[in-house]
């Protein structure tokens, strides 16, 4: 099994490359469609990686995916499988491919929201709008009830 790489994004200016030595990988029978092979062949794949002890993500970046991971997370284990396609192989390429992507997006900082303020114009139809309905409602009135 070769290193998996993670490309650069926001949080990973240069990109991850996680050891293989690393990753967990454990293969099953898959279950659904694919005639006699399905009993025989062990297709599906779980890719797993501890992230409190991986070499991967450094200080920054560890509490960061812990963090953003913490509801698919079994203690510090991420686990992902694949069980889509027949292939042991294409199931192996899936499973890495997710696992890259949940650590690039994980690794990402968190968007910092800037306080704005709405535009007069946006201000003068909000009142306008109310004014209309509040004009609609009026007419909707019995007569004499003010």
């Amino acid at each position: 099994m070769d290193d998996l790489r993670v490309t650069p994004g926001p949080g990973a200016p240069r990109g991850l490359r996680v050891p293989a030595a690393e990753l967990s990988e454990q293969f099953s029978h898959a279950s659904g469609p694919g005639g006699q092979g399905v009993n025989t062949t062990d297709s599906r794949v779980q890719l797993s990686l501890d992230l409190a002890t991986t070499t991967a993500l450094d200080e920054v970046q560890r509490p960061r995916a812990l963090a953003h991971l913490s509801g698919k997370l079994a203690g510090t284990v991420l686990t992902v499988t694949a069980a889509e396609q027949r292939s042991q192989r294409q199931n192996r390429r899936a499973a890495r491919e997710r696992l890259a992507a949940l650590l690039r997006e994980s690794v990402a900082p968190p968007v910092v929201r800037h306080a704005t303020r709405p535009s007069k114009g946006s201000k003068r139809r909000r009142l306008e709008a109310k004014r209309r309905r509040a004009a609609l409602k009026q007419t909707r009135r019995p007569p004499g009830s003010e």
